[in-house]
């Protein structure tokens, strides 16, 4: 099985080494996890949200968002590597991942009045879309569709992490962060990507809950879950950005 979620990678429930114990995973189990995963993201970027509409100053939520960022990525390098801590790290990683999500959005909607309600319509419209195609057997989890997402996953990762390092030289990739047709296209097809991904996350939970995974995995599958989502409404905000700084 292949997934191009680091969260979820293809040996996630196919090593661990307690399927024998009492209680297993469950889907039912896991999607009220993510319930819980989502609540404290609002509940914490609304937090930050608050600041900077109060302030109107984005210096008031950098120190936040910066917290975010940082903690959220040394949280989720743990809970990769320490699933057992999941039912820890997983809550801790939400509450991280509010701070930074609640003032990029803040700033979003500063710029864009009604940009952060239609990136969130759009997100989970985007997640329970997916999840229908994917339940009735429209879409399905197969090796080479797990390939193609995993290649083209790898490849937006790879520019990405090149755009990063270039422009720390001063050198800045034109054309996909602007607002031009190339940039708009580029960016709609990070979203198809972000999109595609959750059916292999959905793939990954139902088959860990087939082979019962043990109970803790449950808030390591609606972590990988929160992890898609996250990067799906990031980009989704970036598209709305580009289409409206046209107008």
């Amino acid at each position: 099985m292949r997934t191009a979620n680091p969260a979820l990678n293809a040996k996630t429930f196919t090593q661990l080494q307690d399927h024998t114990q009492s209680e297993a995973m469950t889907i039912n189990g896991t999607v009220n996890k993510t319930g819980i995963l989502l609540l404290l993201i609002i509940l914490s970027a609304s937090f930050v949200w608050s600041k900077f509409f109060r302030s109107w100053d984005p210096s008031v939520v950098t120190p936040w968002i910066m917290v975010g960022v940082i903690g959220g990525f040394i949280v989720s390098l743990i809970t990769i590597f320490n699933k057992r801590s999941a039912g820890i790290t997983a809550p801790i990683y939400a509450i991280l991942e509010g701070l930074f999500l609640g003032g990029i959005s803040a700033i979003f909607e500063a710029a864009y009045k009604g940009i952060v309600i239609q990136a969130v319509a759009l997100t989970f419209g985007t997640l329970f879309c997916l999840l229908f195609l994917y339940r009735s057997g429209i879409i399905r989890a197969t090796e080479n569709f797990k390939l193609g997402v995993f290649a083209a996953t790898g490849a937006i990762a790879m520019i990405y992490f090149l755009t990063i390092i270039l422009s720390l030289f001063g050198i800045y990739v034109p054309f996909i962060h602007q607002s031009g047709v190339f940039g708009i296209g580029f960016s709609l097809f990070v979203v198809g990507i972000a999109a595609l991904n959750l059916v292999l996350d959905f793939d990954f939970i139902e088959q860990g809950a087939a082979h019962g995974a043990p109970k803790y995995m449950e808030w390591y599958g609606a972590f990988g879950l929160i992890v898609t989502l996250v990067w799906l409404y990031i980009e989704i905000l970036r598209l709305l950005s580009k289409l409206r700084s046209r107008n």
